[in-house]
Parts: C-alpha cells; structure tokens; sequence
C-alpha cells in the first residue's frame, strides 16, 4: 500500500482539514495567491502546525498532475482502504442503510461526481469492486468537492459475492438497466437499500444485473439512450431520497 497521497482543489483540501487533520503532511499554495477563498485554509492548516510553501504555478501543476488544483495542494498520508469486513461494521451499526454500488465506474471524474451526489443524498456508503474500478485518487477527490473525505468508500473483491451478503443483512438491491420494464418512479425505495449502477458504456455486468432483486429504467422522452452515470445515479439517489422523506 501506498504511504502518501496527493489531493488538491479548495473543497477537497478543506474537507481533509475539517475531517482528518492528522493526514495532513504539508500544504503547497500557488506564489503571490490570498484571497478569500485560500486564506480561510491557510489560516485553520496553521493551527494544525500543518508545513505551508510556497510555490509558482508549474511546481503546482506538476504536484497535482493536473492544473485545475485552485492554488492549493496537499500531500497527505495515505489511508487503507475500506473492505469487506469494514462494510459489516457499517451495517451492524446502520439501523436503514442507504448504500451506492457503482460497478466497473473506471473514469476518475463520474466517480468524483458520484460521490457528490451520494453525499449530498446521505448515503452511508459506496461499493465498487476492487478489479475493473477506479479507487480513491487525487483526480476523484478534486471532482467530489469534498465528499471523498465524507463517504465511506469500500472496495470488495468480489462484488457479486457482496450483494449476496448485503441481501442476506436485509438490503433490498434494485439495479438499473434501460430495458427493464418499470421504471425508478415506480419502484419501491423505501427501507434498507443499495441502487446499482452499472459502468459508463456497458452498464450493470451480468452476475451483478442478475444478482439485483429488481431492475428499474430512467424514462428517457428525447433522442440520446442513456445518461452519463454520474447524472443517472443522482437521479436515482435523490428519487430515493424523495420517497424516504415522504
């Protein structure tokens, strides 16, 4: 396992600072940047005794591998990650769990987006497979504003394997595919749950598809067939959250 990671953007760093302080190891800020979005996060890193340098925009850029960090990166510990045993936990101590299953999501920016959304619905967790997936990188922590330090993330070894589990704790698994016959309004999103979601361009794969109880659709009325993964989870998420409110 890795011992450091490197995260950037505004929201990314100050929900490392507010959740695990600890991980912190050093802040790199863009040269000749205070403002008052960037001075807020200098200022609770200090109390921290966090390390702060400064640094041209390229040694950034180089930093982040990217150059949409904001002027702002972290090079942290790294954590271990989450797993099987770490999911039983969860559900012992989780009366109504509210869980993601995101199968083969491999594009760094819809896992970011989908985290967001997850947050943003109260899920509890989110499920990927530990092969064919991408993990928690710097790249998915930017996108997720924030939200990859909130949101359980556990990758299992086998996912199929991990639904039968969830099913046999009670989970009602309801997955998506666009030739199912009825649709997420229709369904049932009450109680404990996990919504599936397949990959960008192949969807739920077969043992996954077939392992779900129910299979929904999202109504589409225009010309394209399907929706980018991020935007379909968050329309799945937030009619789950409109049921569970009511």
């Amino acid at each position: 396992m890795k011992k450091q990671d490197t995260i950037f953007g505004i929201h990314a760093v100050q929900a490392l600072l507010d959740n695990s302080p600890e991980r912190v190891i050093e802040l790199w800020l863009l040269q000749g940047r205070d403002d008052e979005r960037l001075t807020p996060l200098i200022d609770l890193a200090s109390t921290f005794g966090t390390t702060l340098q400064r640094a041209a925009r390229k040694v950034l850029d180089d930093k982040a591998g990217s150059s949409q960090h904001q002027g702002i990166v972290a090079r942290v510990k790294a954590v271990k990650p989450l797993t099987e045993k770490d999911l039983d936990e969860l559900l012992d101590k989780t009366a109504v769990p509210f869980l993601l299953i995101l199968d083969g999501v491999t594009d760094p920016h819809n896992l970011g987006a989908c985290l967001r959304n997850a947050d943003a619905a109260g899920v509890h967790a989110v499920i990927v497979p530990k092969d064919n997936s991408v993990g928690l990188t710097s790249t998915v922590s930017k996108v997720a504003c924030g939200a990859a330090e909130t949101i359980p993330l556990f990758q299992v070894t086998n996912l199929a394997r991990t639904m039968r589990h969830l099913q046999d704790k009670g989970v009602w698994i309801v997955g998506t595919a666009g030739e199912a016959e009825g649709n997420v309004y229709q369904a049932d999103l009450k109680g404990p749950l996990a919504i599936a979601m397949g990959a960008e361009d192949k969807g739920l794969r077969r043992l996954s598809r077939e392992g779900c109880d129910s299979l929904v659709s999202i109504p589409m009325s225009g010309s394209v067939s399907s929706l980018n993964v991020s935007v379909a989870t968050g329309v799945c998420l937030f009619e789950a959250v409109r049921q569970r409110l009511g």
